[in-house]
């Protein structure tokens, strides 16, 4: 068996067993029943890489770990995220991504436990190997937003961004894995039908490829920020799209605390 290097665990991740068509992915609303994704799965054990002490690029492999320190006392205070949270992301991301200007346009908050969602009515962690848009669905996301000036802003570069940030640290289990964008290759990530409440989308499902390199990061604290891509209008061979998915960390204590966490998605110009 080929060494590991210290810090990889074997993982169960699921993917998209194939691509017949089929696959729906149905989000769920905040705090209530978790709904199955319609399609064909399969879980795949993989090696997933400690990722601290390495360096990694947003443009390269599509994510990378940052530490900041966040003056919002209460992650469920929507008053906090307004006034504090979303203007921090927004220097975060600029500062990071190199852009001229970034937007936030959703929060998601998430939590293992069952008592915790119905509380606080959020969402439960994803589980399918997935990026957030598609080379339509990313576009179409910002239309949205900007319906008089769209085409002026898809006129010039722009990608998304996601900020994931523990509630409550440290993350002792159920971590988002990342897969570095470098090692996914063309037809790996299927274009899939996304249903919500409020209205229907498209996120990318991933298929299994043993090259696949994926990273996770042990361990995080409410002072560190994940920053992953999940879409770049770039075609020029830099990272345009970032599969990942949460995971049940083999190695975690049966008592281990439920994980919390908030993610943003900003809009990022060029």
């Amino acid at each position: 068996m080929t060494a590991q290097p210290p810090g990889t665990i074997e993982a169960d991740l699921q993917y998209l067993a194939n691509d017949e068509g089929l696959a729906v992915y149905i989000a769920s609303a905040g705090g209530g029943e978790i709904l199955p994704h319609e399609g064909n799965y399969l879980m795949q054990k993989v090696m997933v890489k400690n990722g601290r002490n390495r360096n990694f690029d947003l443009d390269r492999e599509g994510f990378k770990l940052v530490s900041r320190v966040s003056r919002v006392s209460d992650f469920y205070d929507e008053s906090q995220i307004a006034a504090v949270y979303e203007a921090e992301i927004e220097a975060l991301v600029k500062e990071q991504a190199g852009a001229t200007r970034v937007e936030v346009f959703d929060h998601t908050r998430r939590a293992t436990s069952d008592q915790v969602r119905k509380a606080r009515k959020t969402r439960e962690p994803a589980s399918i190997v997935h990026n957030d848009y598609t080379a339509d669905s990313a576009p179409k996301r910002l239309r949205d937003h900007h319906p008089d000036d769209a085409e002026a802003l898809l006129g010039r570069r722009f990608a998304i961004v996601n900020v994931w940030r523990p509630i409550r640290g440290p993350v002792r289990n159920f971590p988002l894995a990342f897969c570095d964008a470098a090692s996914v290759a063309s037809g790996d990530l299927v274009p899939v039908e996304r249903q919500a409440e409020d209205r229907i989308g498209e996120i990318q499902l991933a298929l299994y490829n043993p090259s696949h390199s994926w990273y996770y990061f042990p361990a995080m604290r409410t002072e560190e920020a994940l920053l992953f891509k999940t879409y770049d209008s770039a075609t020029d061979g830099r990272a345009r799209f970032t599969p990942h998915t949460s995971f049940a960390d083999p190695t975690a204590a049966d008592q281990a605390p439920p994980r919390e966490s908030i993610e943003t998605r900003c809009f990022v110009f060029y």
